[in-house]
Order: structure tokens, then sequence, then C-alpha cells
């Protein structure tokens, strides 16, 4: 089993990253997890910063879109989570806890957190694991027990640990997610939950103990080709789903985004046939999914179209899609409500027949 004093391999060997720079709040690198981080990576250039929310050099630079995937790959953030509450949530988990990571390594052309952060958002790692934690805990033990089941999870309250990166790429960063699944392990009546695009067989070894899911993102293998820049091939995640449940991870789908073109309930259909084929009868036993259709946005759009116009193609599809302004006054497009029930309907019933066993917890 992964301890927290378990040495994690060179940086050097981790295929995702190769960091160069990294951004510093002076806090950060004070704790001893930032210290540990920064000794991880002796040879990349230390610059302080005052926040790691407002950096110059990454956020809000529309000359940044040039160095896109090499600023993800190469430049890493270390700060301090401020805000430690718990908010409720409703979909992917009962609650979404405070993030121990903002942004990710990979450059997935839809991704909504680079919306927020400007034209680059590295990974950005908080070194306050411990009071994170503690403060998942505070909120869990005044929760109680979990007496009414919901499509979230029948007995535990499940708490989304994941929201705004992705946790199998953090682990090569730091112990965070070790650490969290550790603590998910001991509570009694709480779960943690994450989506993940990489495959990360580290986290074999956390032995969870069915204290943690893990969801893996799936889509037709070409479109991931064009959309999931610098994920996990989906073969390979499909792969790696019995190897997890036998592990002691919850493992379910996260079909996110289902992006509509021209063929796609095809696409689906085989794909689904593709899992079929994959899981054993213990993944089968407890597989369920999330299913979440495209939203897209109007600046993401524009960004897109200098650094990855193919994927645009798939993206922007005014023909099926509607406006609708968020309500931080952004500009998004969803696919037009009387067309979406039909296509979320159509999705159902292709994966009822292809996937009978495989519950869906909510879709929209």
């Amino acid at each position: 089993m992964l301890t927290p004093d378990t040495p994690l391999p060179d940086a050097a060997t981790l295929p995702p990253l190769d960091v160069a720079r990294i951004f510093v709040e002076p806090a950060a690198a004070a704790h001893p997890r930032g210290q540990a981080i920064l000794g991880r990576f002796p040879d990349a250039e230390r610059i302080e910063v005052p926040s790691h929310w407002n950096i110059p050099d990454l956020h809000g630079d529309e000359q940044a879109v040039e160095s896109w995937v090499r600023t993800k790959r190469t430049v890493l953030v270390l700060g301090v989570k401020k805000g430690l509450a718990c908010r409720p949530n409703g979909r992917s988990g009962d609650f979404i806890a405070p993030s121990h990571s903002n942004g990710c390594a990979m450059a997935c052309a839809y991704c909504y957190v680079s919306r927020r952060k400007g034209y680059a958002n590295p990974i950005t790692t908080f070194v306050n694991i411990d009071g994170i934690m503690a403060a998942i805990e505070r909120h869990a033990a005044k929760q109680g027990p979990k007496t009414e089941p919901n499509q979230i999870d029948p007995r535990a309250w499940v708490y989304d640990v994941g929201e705004n990166g992705d946790c199998s790429v953090d682990a090569l960063i730091s112990d965070n997610v070790c650490d969290l699944t550790a603590l998910f392990r001991r509570l009694p009546n709480a779960k943690g939950s994450f989506a993940t695009k990489y495959v990360n067989r580290d986290l074999l070894s956390y032995d969870p103990a069915g204290g943690m899911r893990i969801r893996f993102s799936l889509m037709p293998a070409h479109l991931a080709r064009t959309l999931d820049v610098r994920s996990t091939p989906i073969p390979e995640r499909i792969v790696a789903i019995n190897d997890f449940v036998r592990a002691g991870w919850e493992v379910h789908l996260n079909f996110s985004p289902v992006v509509v073109y021209e063929g796609w309930t095809t696409d689906y259909a085989d794909l689904f046939r593709q899992v079929d084929a994959a899981l054993d009868m213990q993944a089968k036993a407890q597989l369920a999914a999330e299913v979440i259709f495209l939203t897209h946005n109007e600046d993401l759009h524009g960004v897109n179209l200098r650094w990855h116009p193919k994927a645009e193609d798939y993206l922007w599809t005014p023909r099926w899609q509607e406006a609708k302004t968020s309500e931080n006054g952004a500009v998004n497009v969803r696919y037009r409500a009387g067309l979406k029930g039909k296509m979320i309907a159509r999705f159902r019933e292709v994966l009822a027949r292809e996937l009978p066993y495989c519950r869906v917890r909510y879709a929209f």
C-alpha cells in the first residue's frame, strides 16, 4: 500500500509533466507538502508570487494561447487553499469538497476551467491538504449517517474531490490524493469521488477499501483523439476498469461531455460494446454512469480556433445549439432544449440496449 512517506517516481518519468517553472506562494514554499513537491523538481525555475490565482504571466494573456499545451506540461503553481467550505451538489456527489488542486496537465478542448482562469490553466496544487481533509472530516461528522438512499449513493455521503482538475494526474505531483484516499477509507459515512481521463496505475496500490469512487470518462475513441488532448487513449481507460475494481475502487463511467455529430449514436453503440466486452462480472455488478451533454462557451470557441480548430468542428454546431448566459455573464451554448431531451432519450436507449446492467445515475 502506498503511504504518505512512499517515494514517488522520478519527475522525469512522468509522461504528462516536464516541470520547468514553478510559481509558488511564500506560505506554500514553507509548508512541508510544498517543500516535498519543490524537492521533486529541483531543476525547475522558482518564481515567488503573492497569489496563486492572479499570475499575469499565466492568466488573461491572450498570447499564451500559442503555447497552451507547453504551458500545461511545463508549469506548476503551488498555493494555499483559502476557502475550505464543502458545497452542496446533488449530481456527481452530495457535496463538492474543498479543492486540493485547480487546473490540469491535459488540454481537453471543452474544459470549463480554462474559461475561468484565462488562456492557460496548468495545475495549481494546494499544499494545505491537512486543512482540506480536516474540513471534510468535520463536515462528514456533522452529516451523521445517510438514512435515505439517493442517485448518488445508497449509503455514503459522497464528496467530489476533483471538481477542478484530474486527481489521477495530481497524484503524479504529490501525496494529496493518497492522503484523501486514506481519509475516506476510515470515514464510516463518507466516500470520495472524482472523474478522470488519465490512467495512473500507481492508484491501484492506494487500498481505498470501497471508500473512493473513480469515474472513468469515456467517449468514442476517434472523438477523444481530437478533443481529449494529452489524455490516456480510450481503450486503455476501458481496460483499466477491471483492475481498479479488483483493487478496491468503486468504478463508474463518466460520459462527459456527450458530443452530438452525424453518426454519433452508432459510435456510442460501438463504445458501449467495447466496454461490455472488456468488463468482468465483478466490474459489471457495480457499474453505474453519469451522462452530461456538451456545454460550450463562446470565448473558448474563439481560443480553440487559434490553437485547435479541428475540435470546433464537433463542439461548435449552431444548427443544434442555443445560447445561454450563465450566472457570471459568460455566453455559453448548449443543445437546444427540445432537441436535447430527444438526444438524452436516444442515448439512454442505446446504453440500455448495449449495457443493460449499467445504471444511469443522472443525465442532463
